[in-house]
């Protein structure tokens, strides 16, 4: 199909079943052609890989490649996830090469079966001594990787003269590029990941370790590509949370949370990804908590992660680092807040 371009041929079905039992059978060539290092020359070579899903037209047109049944989805492990982000970035690479100018529909789908496939972070909520190898924990782990990979490949070609930097407009899904896509799949990923807001130290290790320093902090993203996906990342993290100032919402304070958290309460000094974000971050907290605090006491607790508390008496946030380890005496650091507003959403 690929070599004679004929690809309008009825095989949809016995494509979707064929990558469907692949992914389920760790002995399959998708195990075998995993990487070069693990699998020998057919590792760098993938010949029954390459010839299935790296030609984006094909996988276009047969429309049922990338998108096994969600049964059988739901029952996947770390293992069989990362498999299937192989076999997307092939295509997706591709799609890339060809010039990425129309909107992809199987890369579409792909890409929200990857992100929702983490969207049970919550179970690991309270959950101490998470093992490194949590399945859950793993999926995340994939998921990242994925995410920094593909822009990775989209950093390797010129920008395209049709983007936007910001997509605004009441029909502005039109305009929207793979760039727009993978920020808003940074975001969601960001939004599951806020779910874990205790044990502090399964909280760290999930939301800063494994998924602001795989994006923000990844070498993956230091190019054209990153900068302005994580442009787009930052600007909606900012927009879920300045619309609290409206409509306090408890997706919004998880948000705020995950910000406070991964970039702590004082704006650092050094110039990276994150400050500006972080400043417009602290700064609508600084303004807007105790008033959020008194409006709806639950959204407010919300925002914050499990070593950081609302101190009403002195009207600031208190972020403590115990004593252990090589730490001798708690460590405090403070937030100091603005007097109540307002108690109407959206005054002040």
């Amino acid at each position: 199909m690929s070599e004679q371009n004929k690809y309008a041929i009825n095989i949809g079905t016995f494509g979707k079943n064929i990558v469907g039992e692949a992914i389920a059978n760790k002995d399959s060539f998708l195990y075998n052609e995993a990487e070069g290092y693990d699998s020998g020359l057919i590792g760098y070579h993938k010949p029954l890989s390459q010839a299935m899903f790296s030609n984006y037209r094909m996988v276009e047109t047969i429309g049922t490649l990338l998108d096994p049944h969600y049964q059988v989805m739901a029952r996947w492990d770390a293992e069989q996830w990362e498999a299937y982000c192989r076999v997307v970035l092939l295509t997706f690479q591709d799609y890339v090469e060809k010039g990425a100018a129309e909107h992809s529909y199987v890369l579409f789908r792909a890409k929200g079966y990857i992100e929702n496939s983490v969207s049970d972070l919550y179970k690991l909520n309270g959950v101490a001594g998470l093992a490194w190898d949590n399945d859950i924990y793993a999926r995340l782990r994939v998921v990242v990787d994925f995410i920094a990979d593909a822009i990775e490949i989209l950093g390797k070609k010129p920008l395209p003269p049709h983007l936007q930097l910001r997509v605004k407009g009441e029909h502005r899904h039109l305009h929207e590029t793979f760039y727009d896509h993978l920020a808003r799949m940074i975001c969601e990923v960001i939004f599951h990941a806020s779910s874990v807001a205790s044990p502090w130290w399964e909280c760290w290790n999930i939301q800063h370790n494994l998924v602001w320093d795989g994006l923000f902090e990844s070498h993956k993203l230091a190019n054209v590509a990153g900068k302005v996906v994580m442009f787009k990342v930052r600007r909606q993290l900012y927009d879920e949370v300045a619309r609290m100032s409206d409509f306090p919402n408890f997706k919004g304070a998880k948000i705020l949370a995950f910000c406070l958290n991964v970039m702590g309460l004082r704006e650092g000094k050094d110039e990276d990804r994150g400050r500006a974000l972080h400043k417009a971050v602290l700064a609508w907290t600084r303004k807007n908590y105790v008033w959020l605090h008194k409006y709806n006491f639950r959204v407010a607790e919300t925002c914050l992660v499990a070593n950081t508390a609302y101190d009403e008496e002195n009207c600031r946030l208190v972020k403590t680092s115990p004593a252990e380890g090589l730490r001798r005496e708690a460590h405090y650091v403070y937030l100091e807040l603005d007097p109540a507003k307002p108690e109407t959403p959206g005054d002040g």
